[in-house]
């Protein structure tokens, strides 16, 4: 979700003005919350999760479903009825890019007992249940990465059409501005991002070659003014805004450290993983209403939010710009924090020079300062008037400013000013699963993963410039179990989940993305011409719907013993 603050949004060029006075005060909010935290240690482990739901309609009678717009509405209902009258209330709601989401997360973290891995799944249940309760008849909240056909003509309700031309914030020929959350801050980014960049994001994702897939494939773009037909590539789906990444749903851990020093640790094992738990939970093969050729969103939603200048992206010399980067804003990590990590560190990393030079000289370490001046070679991508002067002693904005718009596969967090909240590194790569019971899983495998790593003090790491997977994760998990007290309930709750876990990575149980694609291969409207209709679309969410609600066997995707008590069950006004 990032910072949300309020206020007067400033356009790019103004935003720009201020960019060098937000990253240098971003720069000291940073040291003095380090100087007054560093020694902080004996933080106790909490940890909390963080899923993204749609709001979707079926219309029965025509074999469609939508997108429903109406997620503000629904967020203020479920804060109205939930935090708002009891502080205290087992779920906590909040906004998220696109007006037909919102993200749910447990009212208070969970803590270091392995008791409560027994009680994560019955709090996603209840938030499933809560949100559904808010809503109409034929509609349902829903678990699902990527929208199949956002996007698409009709895709939103209301139906709304794109207006492709200067002046709104996405400028697309596909995603209506309508189905950007109402923050401010949402559509600021959209539009800062694309004026930064000097155009619209350009997101070419490679199309599934079936039998009867026009090759090669091609589109026209009846209101283009140019830009689309230059930027579409043939035998590639062709997306042009921010929605089509930051409109995806996903599945986050935070955990806080018992010390800065172990925190740091924690992100530099777990990145490692990130690749693994990624590959695991694909979830996101379809995209704009056709059949892609890759399984996860996260290269679609790098794409999307890339504010790269031609210059920084290495098309043109460098002239307006400090720097050649070699990313977009949206990736994975380029540098390990840890001292055990140093020797790793194999990728030429682009670094603020005046910024390290400054935080070294301030007593940071050469790792943490590498770290923070290579997130602050981004300029800030949104800015508020009335947030441009701060208490740099007690606020952090400037900082989490350009922190919170770096969103790679890990996050290292510093503590919030004047908080009881300690270090905390935040898990950052999963696709959210149809079901409370696999999303559970998920969960729980990186949670418990932690454990292992802290306390058996394992290490993952491998040169940041490979890709590499680790054998033998679940047989260290199940040692680990061995080794502690662990009562009958809590083990079967977790070798359950490991046995998912376990299952999806031999193959003997699909991930979502490969039963997906089944589903639409065996669709009796199907044409192998890697088209998804609106009838299609209609048949596919609602099985998800289904095996979310638990009406519904999936063995496949699930396992035989997965059952209806395991999901839940009426959680819709369907």
């Amino acid at each position: 979700m990032g910072l949300l603050s309020q206020g007067s949004p400033l356009s790019w060029e103004e935003t720009r003005r201020h960019a060098e006075h937000v990253r240098k005060h971003g720069i000291l909010q940073f040291l003095h919350i380090y100087r007054a935290l560093r020694d902080r240690h004996k933080d106790v482990l909490k940890w909390g999760d963080e899923v993204e739901y749609m709001l979707v309609k079926f219309d029965h009678e025509n074999k469609k479903v939508r997108l429903l717009l109406c997620g503000e509405e629904v967020l203020q209902t479920l804060q109205d009825k939930g935090e708002k009258v009891n502080p205290n209330h087992p779920t906590l709601w909040r906004p998220e890019y696109g007006s037909y989401m919102i993200e749910g997360t447990p009212g208070q973290p969970y803590g270091g007992t392995m008791s409560e891995f027994n009680t994560v799944q019955d709090n996603m249940r209840k938030r499933r249940q809560e949100a559904a309760s808010v809503l109409k008849e034929n509609e349902a909240v829903c678990t699902v990465t990527s929208f199949p056909r956002l996007g698409c003509p009709g895709f939103t309700l209301p139906e709304c059409k794109p207006t492709p031309v200067e002046g709104g914030a996405s400028k697309s020929l596909f995603f209506p501005d309508e189905a950007i959350n109402k923050h401010p801050r949402f559509s600021t980014l959209t539009r800062n991002i694309r004026h930064r960049r000097g155009e619209k994001v350009v997101i070419n994702v490679p199309i599934f070659k079936d039998k009867n897939t026009p090759s090669p494939f091609t589109e026209t773009f009846p209101n283009d003014d140019g830009e689309a037909a230059k930027a579409a590539k043939p035998d590639y789906i062709y997306m042009d805004a921010m929605g089509f990444g930051m409109g995806n749903c996903c599945l986050q851990v935070t955990f806080q450290a018992c010390s800065i020093s172990e925190a740091r640790y924690l992100y530099d094992q777990l990145a490692t993983i990130c690749p693994i738990v990624m590959a695991l939970s694909a979830a996101s093969p379809f995209y704009r209403g056709y059949v892609s050729d890759i399984d996860c969103r996260w290269g679609v939603i790098s794409a999307s939010v890339d504010d790269r200048t031609r210059e920084e992206r290495g098309l043109e010399p460098l002239k307006n710009n400090h720097y050649r980067i070699s990313k977009s804003r949206y990736d994975s990590i380029d540098s390990y924090l840890s001292e055990c990590g140093e020797k790793y560190n194999d990728i030429d990393l682009t670094i603020d020079k005046d910024i390290y030079e400054h935080l070294i000289k301030e007593g940071i370490d050469h790792l943490l300062a590498q770290h923070i001046a290579h997130l602050f070679i981004r300029d800030p991508l949104t800015l508020f008037e009335e947030k441009i002067h701060l208490d740099d002693a007690n606020e952090s904005d400037h900082f989490e400013n350009i922190q919170s718009t770096n969103w790679q596969t890990m996050r290292f967090k510093p503590p919030p000013p004047n908080s009881d909240i300690g270090w905390r590194v935040e898990f950052r790569p999963m696709e959210v699963q149809l079901t409370d019971f696999e999303n559970s899983a998920y969960v729980v495998f990186v949670v418990l993963l932690t454990r292992v790593i802290l306390s058996y003090k394992l290490d993952f790491l491998i040169p940041l410039s490979k890709e590499g997977v680790f054998p033998g994760l679940i047989p260290v998990l199940n040692s680990y179990l061995e080794n502690m007290e662990v009562d009958v309930d809590t083990r079967c709750t977790i070798l359950n989940y490991l046995k998912l876990i376990k299952k999806r990575a031999s193959g003997e149980l699909m991930t979502v993305a490969r039963w997906m694609r089944e589903f639409i291969a065996k669709h009796p409207d199907y044409k192998q011409d890697s088209v998804i209709t609106d009838e299609m679309n209609y048949s596919l969410i609602w099985k998800c719907n289904q095996i979310a609600q638990g009406q519904a066997e999936c063995p496949e995707l699930l396992g035989v013993g997965f059952n209806k008590k395991q999901s839940g069950n009426k959680t819709g006004s369907l």
